[in-house]
């Protein structure tokens, strides 16, 4: 890291500056015997830069950690969807399942239909809801998830590869272990 230029330094007119030229990081003493053609530095010595006309605004201090507005709308919302699939669905799934399996898998299967995608954009919510389409979708991402997930399990059960396969992933880029040590911070969802 080089040291900064001495007050009023100048640099000369040589053709050539080795500090720049090699690509190597160099010390201080080395690029002082350099020169940088039609430059010229100066210590102008510690200023301030202002802000903005008049006082200089301040920040107020963060109360907790990503300020709780986005946090807050998107717990409320995975809260009312819990809230409203417990009263769908009986047997032993967890919350979390249930919260899984609308908002990820069926969700996610609904947004890869193109004529769903189609009437959202061109109708209001209300128009949206009504249409015949959405009903036939449902009916069709609950039919598709249970069969892709009927093979995936059944193989994911049959072979010691794709289980081993899975753990891989699961410990890598999905990032498992990570999450179940942050779920003692954070706490159950369900709660």
């Amino acid at each position: 890291m080089a040291t900064p230029p001495s007050k009023n330094a100048s640099s000369s007119t040589s053709a050539s500056c080795p500090c720049l030229n090699s690509g190597a990081v160099t010390t201080a003493s080395t690029c002082r015997k350099s020169s940088l053609p039609n430059h010229t530095l100066k210590n102008l010595g510690k200023r301030t830069v202002p802000l903005g006309a008049g006082e200089n605004p301040k920040l107020a201090p963060l109360t907790e950690s990503g300020g709780g507005s986005v946090q807050e709308k998107e717990k409320a919302l995975l809260a009312e969807i819990i809230s409203r699939v417990n009263d769908l669905f009986d047997g032993d799934v967890t919350d979390n399942d249930q919260l899984v399996y609308v908002n990820n898998v069926i969700k996610g299967k609904l947004l890869e239909n193109q004529t769903l995608v189609e009437q959202a954009v061109n109708n209001t919510k209300e128009q949206f809801a009504s249409s015949p389409d959405l009903s036939n979708g449902l009916l069709d991402a609950i039919i598709d998830t249970l069969s892709a997930h009927t093979i995936m399990s059944k193989q994911a059960l049959e072979s010691e590869r794709v289980r081993s396969g899975l753990r891989d992933i699961l410990l890598g880029p999905a990032q498992l272990y990570e999450s179940l040590r942050s779920q003692r911070d954070v706490g159950a969802l369900a709660r």
